[in-house]
């Protein structure tokens, strides 16, 4: 039997609601996602790294508003790939070919089994969390009663997005100058990886960074 106190997995959830790749939380803030690439400083020169590293401490001074960083970890899903090899295998007319295919693929999926191989995505998340506004009118009084922010957000998207677009620029002219490459995810994007985040083990559909 049900227990009528349980609460839904979308109690859990914060999303309200993704516009125009935009996360507007049930708090009201807004937010957006990046994702970015990554840096391998060991290839780099000692002066290389010194200007990344440089480069990157002037971008933290350089912000004025709050950013999160999160960083994915996931088990490499190799089933696509092993999948479309067994359907080169069939296709195959030459004989040796078919078996080196098939010797291939065994390969391949002994070494994943054996071996943890995992897969990095790297996202900034940035904020914007609108302010409250009063909804009285009066002599310029504050009034005790205050508009939810919600109902801001509902009122004046465009212009929180604005903002929140700002925020985000200034943050991809920031790292860029490092040497990574940024794209601001879009609303599928951005569901499909919350969906993600909510259902592990799901195959995931690469975002492409060029």
């Amino acid at each position: 039997m049900q227990n009528k106190n349980a609460k839904k997995t979308q109690d859990f959830v914060t999303v309200k609601e993704i516009r125009d790749g935009v996360i507007i939380q049930k708090d009201g803030s807004l937010s957006t996602i990046l994702m970015v690439s990554s840096i391998n400083l060991a290839l780099k020169s000692a002066d290389e790294q010194q200007a990344i590293i440089m480069q990157f401490q002037h971008f933290l001074n350089s912000i004025e508003f709050p950013v999160q960083v999160f960083i994915q970890s996931q088990k490499l899903d190799i089933r696509p790939y092993v999948t479309m090899m067994e359907d080169r295998q069939k296709q195959q007319v030459n004989e040796l070919i078919k078996i080196q295919t098939k010797e291939y693929i065994n390969f391949i999926k002994s070494f994943t089994n054996k071996t943890n191989i995992m897969t990095k995505s790297f996202f900034i998340i940035v904020s914007y969390n609108p302010p409250m506004v009063n909804t009285k009118k009066g002599f310029g009084l504050f009034s005790s009663k205050k508009e939810t922010v919600s109902k801001k957000i509902s009122n004046e998207f465009e212009e929180n997005q604005t903002q929140l677009e700002q925020r985000a620029n200034i943050i991809k002219s920031g790292l860029t100058r490092t040497g990574v490459r940024l794209v601001r995810l879009g609303t599928e994007e951005i569901v499909e990886l919350l969906y993600k985040l909510f259902n592990p083990g799901e195959s995931e559909k690469p975002v492409n960074l060029n």
